[in-house]
């Protein structure tokens, strides 16, 4: 129990965390975007001639039309799988922190909404600098999943939310690793291989509190 806790305190408070700035990847965009304008003014005024349409200067994407920004289908679906099961994590955390009875299980899902809930800010940013969208709430099998944890006791919850836990975190690891690997948008395989560490931190702290509760309940 006394391991189990000083795991979790070292889980929640890591040495040497540095602080995260989510409007980064915003404020270049707006600065990119002011810079590409003016050059494009000062071409007008120097040429006299009209600038073209994005249309006809633009590289191919394979993607026509209002979606031109998006990435690759393969892109978005790892953006949307990221953005529901974020989401999930921060209401499961919330979760965690009303219904369950160690201290640790409560630690965990405080941590799960504080660093979810920042990663989520993060990939929406992306995700609006590239035109796209991220789901806007839980789908029917997290909200199932909700339901079931939400209708057991308190002494269940501590068991059944660190196996989902696990379960959650060991499927987020191979996504984010994946798309860090061989993702095709720059920006996306940077935000995977950025969240990686703390998703296997997430895992590995996981798999021991799933542990230790199995041995509480006896």
């Amino acid at each position: 129990m006394q391991q189990a806790v000083a795991r979790v305190d070292r889980f929640v408070h890591p040495p040497g965390r540095l602080a995260r700035a989510p409007g980064s990847a915003m404020l270049v965009a707006v600065t990119c975007s002011l810079t590409l304008a003016i050059g494009a003014v000062a071409q007008t005024a120097g040429t006299g001639t009209a600038v073209s349409s994005p249309s006809a200067s633009a590289p191919a994407t394979g993607i026509d039309g209002p979606e031109a920004g998006l990435p690759s289908p393969a892109d978005r679906q790892f953006l949307e799988k990221a953005a529901m099961a974020g989401m999930a994590e921060v209401e499961l955390g919330k979760l965690a922190q009303q219904k369950a009875t160690s201290i640790p299980v409560r630690v965990y899902g405080e941590r799960m909404v504080r660093d979810h809930g920042e990663a989520n800010e993060e990939l929406q940013l992306t995700a609006s600098a590239k035109g796209s969208q991220v789901p806007a709430g839980l789908d029917p099998k997290h909200k199932a999943t909700m339901q079931r944890l939400q209708n057991l006791s308190s002494r269940e919850f501590d068991l059944e939310y660190m196996k989902q836990m696990v379960a959650d975190h060991q499927q987020a690891v191979s996504d984010f690793r994946k798309q860090a690997e061989s993702g095709e948008d720059a920006d996306l395989k940077r935000f995977a291989a950025s969240r990686l560490p703390q998703l296997e931190e997430h895992l590995k702290t996981a798999r021991s509190l799933s542990e230790a509760t199995k041995a509480w309940k006896r």
